[in-house]
């Protein structure tokens, strides 16, 4: 797999994110259960970008999937506090 910048962001983004919850939890995961965790949360991402660009038409083309899915969580969320 390549490393893009923007692949480095997420995961960099995505390892801070867990660190904070190990130690909201005062607990101490393993390198190899910290690796696990953020691939499941990548693996994640690629299925929900790919689902959901093949949804709308536009199979492979994983930018349009992941705005259209991350347009989808806003709305859902501003929808769910009666924003809109």
């Amino acid at each position: 797999m390549r490393f893009t910048h923007a692949r480095w962001g997420q995961d960099s983004t995505y390892t801070s994110a867990l660190e904070m919850q190990q130690n909201a939890s005062r607990d101490s995961w393993s390198f190899e259960k910290t690796e696990e965790r953020l691939a499941a949360i990548m693996r994640n991402i690629h299925n929900t970008c790919a689902e959901t660009a093949e949804e709308y038409g536009a199979l492979g083309d994983y930018v349009l999937g992941a705005n259209i899915a991350g347009f989808e969580r806003v709305a859902a969320a501003m929808t769910a506090f009666g924003v809109i």
